[in-house]
């Protein structure tokens, strides 16, 4: 397990609670609105994360119970059920959304030690991930769609564990060319593409991260070489 997958856990149960309170908050002409999503309501990010909690507990349960099963049946299904999810209404979506955080919990707090031995695939005959990753995947859901809501809650929330794990764990994404990130509120510096080197980027650590997202212009930031490096959407 990596050191960004052995801390997710312990930020999770702080990231639900907000974004609970948020949903909550959520007025019913307020999840048409448009999210920070090309082309999705809140919504549809609300359906989303619903649906990352049960596909994610899905996983957990059938490697708890030794039957492994894919996060979701097809891409194609993943979105159907969105769509369809994001139309139920403002009532019966939050309802689900709240049974769904609640499910995930269950199924992370059931899991034994010799269950995280393994992987599991997104889709069926998809890329397959470690079972040991399940927690930084949800927390990430949780806390980057938090801030897509567009409902109050920004980057700048975020806590500073979370901060770090999310410039930790960018680490391990491609790029098309090495750069830097030496945030201005932190102590240390991350190293992002292959080969060591590149533009040095600086900057509040919550603007890097959401940077690293591939949201927004780079508010906040700037590179020693005048331009921001290239990076894609998570």
């Amino acid at each position: 397990m990596s050191d960004a997958a052995g801390r997710a856990p312990d930020l999770l149960p702080a990231a639900d609670q907000a974004l609970v309170r948020t949903v909550d908050g959520l007025d019913d002409g307020a999840w048409a609105a448009p999210s920070l999503l090309p082309g999705w309501s809140r919504a549809h990010v609300v359906a989303h994360l619903a649906l990352n909690a049960e596909g994610l507990a899905g996983v957990l349960h059938g490697a708890h119970l030794g039957r492994p099963q894919p996060m979701y049946a097809s891409p194609e299904a993943r979105d159907a059920d969105i769509a369809e999810l994001a139309g139920v209404g403002p009532a019966a979506l939050r309802e689900r959304f709240l049974a769904s955080t609640a499910t995930f919990s269950e199924a992370l707090a059931a899991m034994h030690a010799s269950d995280w031995a393994g992987r599991f695939e997104r889709t069926p005959g998809g890329p397959d991930f470690a079972l040991a990753n399940v927690a930084l995947m949800r927390v990430r859901e949780v806390e980057i769609h938090h801030a897509d809501l567009d409902a109050g809650y920004t980057a700048y929330d975020w806590s500073e564990g979370f901060r770090t794990l999310l410039l930790d764990s960018m680490t391990k994404r491609p790029y098309p060319a090495p750069f830097v990130v030496r945030p201005t509120d932190l102590d240390g510096t991350w190293e992002y593409g292959e080969g060591g080197g590149g533009p040095v980027v600086t900057g509040p650590s919550a603007a890097a991260a959401w940077w690293l997202t591939g949201r927004g212009t780079g508010e906040g930031l700037t590179s020693d070489t005048t331009e921001l490096p290239e990076v894609e959407t998570w």
